[in-house]
């Protein structure tokens, strides 16, 4: 039975939500599965992967194959990475402890990565906001001056009207 790690649709129209499951490649792209890995939302940024890594090593190591989006979630959170290590165990080149310092390190690195991008993105839908308070308040203060200016010249005009009655 040919195996593919894959992803199955989920959520409503505009909204997709993924799970990353192992099906039979005969079987329908959203039907039936033999185990759910994980899940993939695209929806929010970065995107959020909740993956067993464990779980797809076993079934990459039994033969299952990903599609091309499911390699690259795999890849992102290192299910194919501790794949290859266990491969280098398996063939003697990498003790078990060694592979596992490996991974570990490799995990901290993204794990860096991926919250100085979160960082960076708060960063600038701050700025983006500091930017758009400091326009709506050079706006307001636009329209006050505007708006001052007309009522002094409504003063003085009464003033010059009650000044003419009284001739």
């Amino acid at each position: 039975m040919p195996v593919k790690i894959r992803l199955q649709r989920h959520g409503k129209k505009g909204k997709p939500f993924y799970w990353v499951v192992a099906a039979d490649s005969r079987a329908k792209r959203d039907g039936r599965f033999l185990e759910k890995i994980g899940t993939y939302n695209p929806n929010t940024n970065p995107a959020t992967i909740d993956l067993d890594v464990d779980g797809a090593v076993k079934w990459l190591q039994n033969g299952a194959q990903p599609t091309d989006t499911a390699k690259a979630i795999l890849s992102y959170k290192g299910a194919l990475l501790k794949n290859h290590l266990a491969g280098g165990v398996k063939k003697g080149a990498l003790t078990e402890e060694q592979a596992e310092a490996k991974f570990n390190a490799w995990v901290e690195e993204k794990t860096n990565k991926v919250a100085g991008k979160v960082d960076g993105l708060a960063k600038a839908e701050a700025d983006a906001k500091a930017k758009a308070l400091e326009a709506e308040k050079a706006v307001n203060e636009a329209r006050v001056a505007a708006a001052t200016p007309v009522a002094e010249d409504s003063e003085e005009v009464a003033v010059e009207s009650g000044a003419d009655s009284e001739e």
